[in-house]
């Protein structure tokens, strides 16, 4: 099963455009590469002696607005964050549309050109609130759908989740959810090992909602079994491969570590994701994350398992200071966003892109970095005919980097947008 995006508005320039420069997609680098868009939509992406055999010659794309890249700077494609409560002091969790239509602006603008609205647990009725907010948002084009962190979560396992609200699965209340979303909602971060989990991963899965399995306490064995569960439902709800697989919720936070006669969640997770048949979060920001962590990580189970994630909340992008996620108050000094009740980490502050930067410095290459943030995610929300790629025919979606991966440009939908400062 593939999806869809909702309709863009058209962008405020149709002319063509042509981009030349270091093309960095799909897990590939085509050093002397050219980007040509169209409206909305990519007419070709690749090496520029191709450009004639395409039907691209010079008299095809007169008059197109040209930028030769400097040397050092490449393009990437639009980056994908599936895991994202908001930046700029915009917040998701709060269910105000204002502060997140803030949040998007900000995302867009600093490359992140798709992305989940994530919520956290909260009483059901903000939740329904926040979901119909996001669904709107959603049709109108400016988000690709809805994460759910919660409220189905383990109580030892909250981390910045309040655990007033934390509830045992509740099949009537999350059929309100989907309801409510209509359609809009994509992942659910669930806990295993609760009463009632599998019913819930079988709802999940027959609403075509993708189970991200997370802030969990739960043995290996229970970890597995629900990720084999999750899996099948996917397949059998009409999903493939490559979208038909369930995600973890950032991987190592908000579980047990991995010990060696006790290994927990981890290990069924690493296990899942080396065989492709789960795709693991990662906040690499230095951190959720220690960046040997995320070396080993890549080692383990290549690239195409991982979706680089920010967990971002309302902080990102801006000065250390008192924030909110969702209705409790966050501290964030030296970039670290810690919940003032019990100074446990209440997301991150960094952006997608910085993300990136912090995986290449960890020794990973800026092609598989780049592949975790892009492609991945897009297949797992099964828009890979959409979006994650240079290729042509899909959405114009583009960020240029220079050589330190610092945004220069940011193209949704063919219309540049103004890089976030």
């Amino acid at each position: 099963m593939t999806s869809t995006l909702p309709s863009t508005p058209a962008p405020a320039q149709s002319s063509t455009k042509l981009l030349r420069g270091p093309l960095v997609s799909d897990g590939e680098t085509i050093d002397d590469g050219v980007l040509v868009t169209e409206g909305d939509r990519i007419l070709y992406a690749g090496d520029a002696a191709g450009l004639a055999a395409a039907g691209l010659d010079a008299a095809a794309i007169a008059g197109a607005q040209v930028l030769e890249l400097p040397e050092g700077h490449a393009i990437l494609p639009g980056l994908v964050d599936l895991h994202n409560h908001g930046g700029a002091g915009g917040d998701f969790p709060g269910g105000n549309e204002a502060s997140a239509r803030t949040a998007i602006n900000f995302l867009h603008r600093s490359g992140t050109t798709t992305l989940l609205a994530s919520m956290v647990t909260a009483s059901p009725e903000d939740l329904i609130k926040g979901v119909e907010l996001y669904a709107d948002l959603t049709d109108e084009g400016l988000l690709a759908g809805i994460h759910l962190e919660g409220p189905f979560l383990s109580h030892d396992r909250c981390g910045a989740q309040n655990p007033a609200f934390l509830l045992e699965p509740d099949l009537e209340l999350a059929g309100r959810l989907i309801e409510a979303g209509r359609g809009r909602i994509t992942t659910m971060t669930y806990a295993p090992e609760l009463p009632g989990a599998a019913a819930l991963v079988d709802l999940l899965t027959e609403h075509g909602v993708t189970p991200s399995l997370g802030h969990t306490d739960a043995d290996t064995a229970t970890a597995a079994a629900s990720l084999s569960q999750a899996r099948e439902g996917l397949g059998s709800a009409g999903f493939d491969g490559t979208s038909g697989r369930p995600t973890i919720t950032h991987l190592f936070n908000g579980m047990p570590p991995m010990h060696h006669r006790a290994p927990g969640p981890v290990a069924a997770c690493l296990r899942a994701a080396k065989a492709g048949h789960a795709a693991v979060e990662l906040v690499a920001d230095n951190t959720h994350l220690d960046p040997q962590t995320v070396q080993t990580v890549f080692a383990l189970v290549g690239a195409a398992n991982i979706l680089l994630v920010t967990d971002s909340m309302a902080a990102a992008g801006l000065r250390d200071g008192q924030y909110m996620l969702g209705p409790s108050p966050v501290t964030v000094a030296n970039g670290v966003a810690t919940l003032d009740a019990t100074g446990s980490i209440a997301g991150g502050t960094a952006t997608l892109l910085d993300v990136i930067r912090h995986t290449v410095a960890a020794g990973i290459t800026v092609a598989d970095a780049v592949v975790s943030a892009t492609a991945v995610p897009a297949a797992v929300l099964g828009l890979s005919d959409e979006i994650g790629s240079l290729r042509r025919g899909l959405r114009a979606d583009a960020v240029v980097v220079d050589g330190d991966l610092v945004a220069t440009h940011v193209m949704r939908a063919g219309s540049w947008l103004e890089p976030w400062a």
